[in-house]
């Protein structure tokens, strides 16, 4: 969930959103009101079984999997509650998928989220000022080039763009207000379809081209989920909504953010890198460890074990956990969609489609519909998407563009760039690909040493074993029981000292999202302090 953000749930129904009662009943400010009982029986038999020789021989040790937002977050809480904390972590580095990389110009961008979505009480936002994060966001119309490559007049762009945006928000309360009665096999393209004939009627000029250009335009979404509109779940989209207030670009980046997330648990806990969890025995009886097998063989035991991988990977990795996990949880698992969105980062030596005079800008984002004029690299006419990086601060702007890919374009271009052998290989087939894009905006000029590229990042998610072979959580057409799913993996095994965290089982309000992440992994540090009836030590 990172390209873009929307929310229609405005303040005057808040109360009767189903979203807001789920914020307030996860809210890191205040512990779910689960039953407790049953899970401190169990913790307190375990530190009967504890050796007494010393302070630190009884205090409850936890091993968290993952070093990500929702690990290190979640170790944070444990560690300022009094708790020995583990961290292991497949990869050599902290953040997963919150990551950076520096492009051949020598600027950071992210790997994974650019967004901070909604500015209302968002914890990304706050960490943001206390680093000094830079944020933006872009004030521009819509630039938008239909099927044949020509740019729409900007007040036609206009127009069209705020009909799908207004068709978005009504499949939104649509969504939210009658779920229940939403057939779990339509989509929101099939809601966009019906809307649109009342949206633009046919005694309307050119009826018919204008429904077309709406519905092309409503393939964007899929750079929001990861995932085609056509497979968006309409039952549950009221799931795709996020916190209110302002979407921002994290110009900065989230590295200053991940580092000071990440400070506390590094001066802590103790960090296992490169230690691949493979499989996980959680708790048969009361009194029993927790323990986890590392490739290699080695065995780290705990008293409670919160597991931060991502959505994908526990879908890959079912058969780790033994005893094998209940069969609503492994329903919750695998019945949640997990998407596959990925990025192109393409850099300039200047910033050739913003003019001096500004009056011919393509400022913030910029869309190619269906575009026809590409057949070689481009059959399937994939919509594509770019949002440009020269117009954000002053101290982070950059000559680059940002294309948003996801779907099935997502898997030909990792697998494509994956076949290459050499990054000049892999930027010659990329700049090859995008060209027919960039290359219509503003002051382009083939001739123009400005215009040529001088670099490219990719990402590749969908080939990446740890990030579970995809990006983000998202809730395809087809699911029954979306809501329950996600309280389902957020509950976890408290009786197995087997718990969830990670943007998939994050507050309603901020699933597949950092900042969701982020509040899952303080939610279940202090359900675990709670059982162990443990105040802040510092």
């Amino acid at each position: 969930m990172d390209a873009y953000s929307i929310c229609y749930t405005s303040p005057s129904r808040r109360n009767s959103s189903r979203i807001y009662q789920d914020l307030r009943s996860v809210r890191p400010s205040s512990i779910p009101t689960l039953d407790y009982g049953l899970l401190r029986k169990i913790v307190t038999m375990d530190a009967s079984t504890q050796h007494t020789n010393g302070d630190a021989a009884a205090t409850p040790h936890v091993g968290i999997i993952g070093a990500g937002v929702s690990g290190l977050r979640c170790a944070d809480i444990l560690l300022r509650h009094g708790f020995k904390v583990t961290v292991v972590e497949g990869r050599d580095r902290l953040g997963g998928r919150l990551h950076q990389e520096k492009l051949p110009n020598g600027h950071w961008v992210d790997i994974g989220p650019n967004w901070i979505h909604g500015t209302d009480d968002n914890p990304m936002l706050d960490l943001a000022k206390q680093t000094k994060t830079a944020v933006g966001n872009w004030d521009t119309g819509s630039y938008i080039f239909d099927e044949s490559g020509r740019l729409f007049p900007v007040d036609e762009g206009e127009r069209l763009a705020d009909m799908m945006w207004d068709i978005i928000q009504d499949a939104f309360k649509h969504s939210n207000t009658s779920s229940a009665g939403i057939p779990s096999s339509k989509s929101l393209a099939d809601f966009f379809q019906e809307k649109v004939v009342e949206k633009i009627p046919e005694s309307e000029p050119e009826f018919w081209r204008k429904r077309q250009i709406v519905l092309q335009m409503s393939d964007m979404w899929g750079a929001f989920v990861g995932s085609p509109v056509q497979r968006q779940s309409l039952k549950y989209f009221w799931l795709e909504e996020c916190i209110e207030g302002d979407n921002l670009f994290c110009a900065g980046t989230y590295r200053q953010i991940l580092n000071a997330i990440a400070k506390p648990v590094l001066a802590e806990a103790d960090i296992r890198l490169k230690a691949k969890a493979r499989r996980i025995l959680h708790r048969r009886e009361a009194g029993d460890k927790v323990r986890v097998e590392l490739e290699g063989g080695q065995v780290l035991s705990f008293d409670q074990v919160v597991v931060t991988a991502p959505l994908g990977w526990l879908k890959q990795n079912l058969a780790a956990f033994e005893p094998p996990l209940p069969g609503r949880l492994i329903q919750a698992i695998q019945s949640v969609g997990y998407g596959c969105l990925e990025k192109v980062y393409i850099s300039f030596p200047r910033a050739f489609w913003l003019s001096e005079a500004g009056d011919r800008n393509a400022k913030g984002f910029a869309q190619w519909l269906s575009p026809n004029y590409a057949p070689d690299s481009n059959p399937d006419r994939w919509n594509q998407e770019v949002v440009e990086l020269a117009s954000l601060t002053p101290e982070t702007s950059h000559p680059t563009l940002l294309f948003y890919i996801f779907g099935e374009q997502s898997r030909h271009l990792t697998t494509k760039v994956a076949e290459l052998d050499d990054q000049a290989e892999r930027d010659r087939f990329l700049f090859h690909f995008f060209k027919p894009y960039y290359s219509r905006l503003p002051q382009y000029s083939e001739a123009s040493d400005d215009c040529r590229p001088t670099g490219c990042l990719a990402t590749a998610w969908l080939r990446d074993e740890l990030a579970g072979f995809g990006s983000y959580s998202n809730f395809q057409v087809g699911l029954e029981e979306g809501d329950a799913d996600i309280e389902t993996m957020r509950e976890g095994l408290p009786d197995g000292g087997l718990w969830f965290a990670g943007e998939h089982t994050a507050p309603f309000v901020a699933l597949g999202t950092a900042t969701g992440a982020y509040w899952s992994g303080e939610s279940v540090g202090r359900r675990i302090a709670e059982a162990y009836g443990r105040e802040p030590s510092h």
